[in-house]
């Protein structure tokens, strides 16, 4: 009988490694050894298809989310604000409420309080393409945390679940708008002394902004040298470019006099066009020209005719003048 070989270590290794692949591999650190066995490290190994699929950018992470645009709003123009959140199936039990945060202290990415209550940080770095993805996986652990505890960053599964898998669409998405940073603490009044500099500090770098009630998702900001109002918008780019290069070139595309349609940004897969205000202008005084811009834009929106040579010029204008937020 022919004598049995024994088995090489790269034998046992793949032996191994086939044992293990038939259910999921765990997810580790980068230079930790691949679980699956295969001695390697785990990012030249299973971790390659796995970073490459948390590294897919997601253009629009909040589409089919109640208040895209607000979302857009909160993650990249507006300093201090807070939404109430709603999860599917309701509040878990020892949750008294979930709440959206523009940033918390100490760049944390959640927080769950000393009641139970979770703050969810919306303006932290993230480790994927997929922003949805990385805010959901907080908003899991800072659930499951202990009570009085903030939640770290860490790596993000590929295949956990996003926004749109644990809040309710259907709940309204109501931002408010805070002139500071006093909703990080219960009683900001009688705060400590080091919280009450950190507070300090954070509300004196906030810029005024105020979120406008006539129409969605614009806010009025205050700077130095002129107001701005910056107006995240849901239709499509090249249809809402088109629509504005039309009122530009009629010059019907200002918020009144003194005011001027200057750009856009670019942001999670919306347009947000930027007007310069100046100073004196409020942003109680930006309402009415705002719901009359609406349906000028409404309108213009609907024709479908080419582009005049005027309309064609006016839109190079808008495109040169875009920056990309994201």
């Amino acid at each position: 009988m022919a004598k049995k070989r024994p088995q090489t270590k790269a034998a046992k290794a793949q032996s191994a490694k086939a044992q293990l692949t038939d259910g999921p591999i765990p997810v580790v650190g980068a230079r930790e050894p691949c679980p699956c066995g295969s001695g390697r490290r785990y990012k030249a190994c299973h971790g390659r298809a796995a970073a490459q699929a948390v590294t897919e950018l997601v253009q629009r992470p909040f589409e089919g989310l109640a208040g895209e645009c607000d979302w857009i709003a909160l993650r990249e123009l507006v300093p201090a604000a807070t939404a109430e959140l709603t999860l599917k199936g309701g509040l878990l039990e020892g949750v008294p409420s979930v709440t959206l945060a523009t940033v918390l202290p100490m760049a944390w990415p959640a927080l769950r309080r000393d009641d139970g209550s979770v703050l969810l940080a919306l303006q932290n770095d993230t480790s994927s393409g997929d922003l949805s993805r990385d805010l959901a996986d907080t908003l899991r652990r800072a659930l499951d945390a202990e009570p009085g505890n903030p939640v770290t960053a860490q790596r993000v599964p590929a295949d956990g679940p996003r926004l749109q898998d644990l809040l309710d669409p259907a709940a309204e998405f109501a931002p408010v708008v805070h002139p500071g940073f006093e909703f990080w603490v219960p009683d900001a009044e009688n705060a400590a002394p080091d919280v009450a500099a950190s507070l300090e500090r954070a509300n004196a770098a906030a810029i005024p902004t105020v979120k406008l009630t006539g129409v969605d998702a614009a806010y009025w900001c205050e700077t130095p040298d002129k107001n701005h109002l910056r107006w995240v918008m849901p239709h499509p780019e090249e249809k809402l470019l088109d629509a504005l290069a039309r009122l530009h070139a009629a010059g019907t595309s200002s918020l009144g006099e003194g005011t001027r349609l200057v750009g856009s940004f670019r942001a999670h897969g919306l347009t947000v066009p930027v007007w310069d205000l100046p100073s004196p202008m409020r942003a109680e005084d930006c309402e009415k020209p705002a719901a009359e811009l609406q349906e000028r834009l409404t309108a213009a929106l609907a024709v479908d005719a080419p582009l005049t040579g005027d309309e064609r010029r006016a839109r190079g204008g808008l495109t040169n003048r875009q920056v990309t937020l994201s």
